[in-house]
């Protein structure tokens, strides 16, 4: 696997995350054991929205060759995902869904490939 595929992978799915989010925004919530009502719906409209602006900067990422640039985006989703996966944890805690283990597992893996293909494998200055 290259950055740039592991870019390409993560827009596709972040696209199609904010795309559910806002198509049927109970459907996402729903799967961990969330019930929205249509009063909350707003609230998976703004992460939806949030989401197709990750899912740009991360698409169009995969054309920079500034290895600065680079690194900075990977940090970013970084960040994003290793604080999404806390929240989750966090949740859990409060009393959501175990279901919200496989979405952590998977956040856990994504900050590990865009560590390793994002941070370790493009060299710093």
């Amino acid at each position: 696997m290259t950055f740039s595929l592991l870019l390409l992978l993560h827009a596709i799915i972040t696209f199609a995350a904010g795309v559910a989010l806002i198509v049927a925004p109970d459907l996402i919530p729903g799967a961990v054991g969330i019930q929205l009502q249509p009063s909350q719906y707003l609230v998976a409209y703004l992460l939806g929205a949030a989401e197709f602006g990750i899912a740009f900067l991360s698409f169009y990422a995969r054309k920079l060759t500034d290895a600065h640039a680079l690194r900075l985006v990977s940090a970013t989703f970084i960040v994003f995902h290793s604080s999404t996966a806390l929240v989750e944890l966090f949740a859990f805690l409060q009393g959501a869904s175990a279901a919200l283990w496989g979405n952590i597992t998977v956040r856990v893996l994504v900050v590990i490939l865009l560590w390793y293909y994002g941070l370790r494998k493009i060299p710093s200055k």
